[in-house]
């Protein structure tokens, strides 16, 4: 109904903050706890968390929103989660596959904060980045070099303009690489498809032009079950964003649990204990995925199915 980025900075921090008067009974950090999504950011989230802590009787409870500035209880290595968690899960991958990562040419659907950081972890790790996108469109690297996507998100940065929090630019600035639309850049040549931009981006009537090998769902619903089904009778690896994108929740687990204590992590620590999260939740899909010949996606839900059986049982259910 609302596009936030239409809005300036005052009349985003006033939908903001009405937001959270809105649901102020129904939020809490022993409730539930709101953590960052598409168009939020830590300016955002610290609005939202400051609107709740000044209603009487939260004062200090700054664990009711994750992905908050430092300053008002965020987590070091918040930013940076669900991309590096995504790289960490897809690392764990081509170790299995035994395929080397340097060989690996990847497209990133998406240079928010997510696929940004995904790229910048899989460049720093040697792999080619041959396509990134934005809502304005994408770009493909005809040449094969590859792009550096610091390079890129710079440009985007520093040639657009600004709209209340958000930077209205768009990788289309840089130069020396082809211009293509978002739709087009899925279907180009590539090892690893990484969807990390809106749902429903891979569906029964492009699946078949995609030309990747692994396709790792860093957003929330990308691929239909059209396409699913066509990826798996072609043997393409579908990544489920529920494994894929777990390393947002996870480190959002992790600065609420900081705001809790009052103690705080260094980065390190925080993305260490992120890392190992993943690692333990990889290697549980990937056993029921080799046990039952199934797939990624099913062997996720079977063991997300089997955690919650076991927690009903354990407190005396059925």
């Amino acid at each position: 109904k609302l596009d936030p980025k239409k809005l300036s900075t005052r009349e985003l921090e006033a939908v903001s903050r009405a937001y959270v008067r809105a649901l102020k009974d129904l939020i809490g950090p022993h409730k539930d706890v709101p953590a960052p999504d598409v168009n939020t950011n830590a300016t955002i989230m610290g609005w939202m968390v400051d609107e709740y802590m000044s209603i009487p009787g939260n004062e200090g409870k700054n664990g009711v929103f994750t992905g908050k500035p430092i300053a008002l209880g965020g987590s070091l290595g918040r930013e940076q989660a669900t991309g590096a968690g995504g790289f960490f899960v897809l690392m764990n991958l081509l170790k299995r596959l035994k395929k080397d990562p340097k060989k690996m040419c990847v497209i990133v659907q998406g240079t928010g904060n997510v696929g940004y950081w995904f790229a910048k972890y899989a460049y720093d790790a040697g792999m080619k980045i041959v396509g990134m996108s934005d809502s304005q469109g994408g770009l493909y690297d005809l040449r094969g070099r590859g792009m550096n996507p610091d390079e890129v998100v710079n440009t985007k940065r520093t040639k657009g303009l600004r709209a209340g929090v958000y930077c209205k630019g768009s990788v289309c600035e840089s130069t020396g690489y082809k211009s293509l639309s978002n739709e087009k850049l899925l279907e180009m040549e590539c090892d690893i498809l990484v969807p990390a931009a809106l749902e429903d981006q891979l569906t029964g009537e492009n699946a078949g032009r995609v030309k990747a090998d692994i396709v790792l769902e860093l957003a929330n619903g990308p691929t239909t079950p059209e396409a699913d089904a066509k990826f798996e009778k072609r043997g393409v690896i579908v990544v489920p964003d529920v494994l894929a994108n777990g390393g947002g929740v996870a480190t959002s687990y992790l600065e609420w649990v900081q705001n809790l204590q009052s103690f705080y992590w260094e980065e390190k620590v925080v993305i260490d204990r992120m890392r190992a999260l993943m690692d333990s939740a990889f290697d549980a899909v990937w056993k029921v995925k080799d046990n039952k010949k199934t797939s990624m996606r099913m062997a996720a839900y079977a063991v997300a199915l089997e955690r919650i059986a076991e927690a009903v049982r354990m407190r005396g259910g059925v």
